[in-house]
């Protein structure tokens, strides 16, 4: 397959995201934890829905999961007071939940439609899969610790979404026996496109990763396949831990 690369023409800003897939993410790199007032609830998911308009998120399906799904189900209960803070916070197995204006964000540049099957590398707590459940068909997530897989099963169950099936495993390999997808979302940075992850895409179909050097800037890339052709766009700028190959031994 040939990749043609396209640049984008206007200025993008950094945005530094942390999700949950790889080696250890440092949560200072997002900043200070900002705390809402405890019991504050609904003026905490007040702000956090004007602050994903106010940073240009304006699909309307978008917003509607971002507004259904309840984010402080995702974090631990010392960061319950934080949960719509848009930073990423810590999770188990020194991972991180992403900020959710990058959620937000990849979200809506995934271009989902309802009749979608779409495969997520990297589950994290299962936030972005919760998400992405609300807006296609069905919703495969792939996660190399196994202990958050088992914590993001269960809160799939907990909130009744049945269209998500959550696998322990190399995210690398990808799902070949729910393949093709529609959409592939990788919430890790790769250094090269995975091969193996194209493979498993549908023809008109629509991958995107971060992609850049391993410790260093990398940024969002959104890869369309068409007639057996690849074509690269690069988004946004960010910083993410890096793609793991195979499954954690420990957690």
């Amino acid at each position: 397959m040939r990749l043609e690369g396209i640049g984008s023409d206007l200025p993008k800003p950094t945005v530094l995201g942390s999700p949950a897939y790889g080696d250890s993410a440092n949560p200072a790199d997002e900043g200070e934890v900002a705390k809402q007032p405890v019991g504050d609830d609904s003026v905490g998911r007040m702000q956090f829905m004007l602050t994903m308009r106010r940073r240009g998120i304006g699909d309307a399906a978008v917003l509607r999961a971002l507004d259904e799904v309840p984010r402080e189900h995702f974090v631990g209960p010392e960061f319950q007071d934080a949960a719509y803070a848009d930073q990423a916070l810590p999770i188990a197995c020194g991972q991180t939940i992403s900020q959710p204006y990058v959620v937000a964000y990849m979200t809506e540049q995934l271009d989902v439609q309802p009749q979608h099957k779409v495969l997520e590398v990297g589950t994290g707590s299962g936030y972005q899969a919760a998400i992405l459940s609300r807006l296609v068909h069905e919703v495969v997530s792939i996660e190399r610790y196994r202990t958050l897989a088992d914590v993001a099963r269960a809160r799939m169950e907990t909130l009744g979404y049945q269209n998500v099936d959550i696998r322990s495993g190399d995210g690398l390999a990808g799902a070949p026996d729910k393949a093709p997808f529609d959409r592939i979302m990788v919430t890790a940075a790769a250094e090269t496109v995975p091969d193996v992850l194209v493979e498993q895409l549908a023809d008109d179909g629509l991958l995107l990763l971060p992609l850049g050097p391993h410790g260093g800037i990398q940024r969002i890339v959104k890869v369309t396949k068409s007639g057996g052709e690849l074509q690269q766009e690069e988004l946004l700028g960010v910083r993410f831990v890096p793609l793991l190959p195979g499954q954690a031994r420990e957690l």
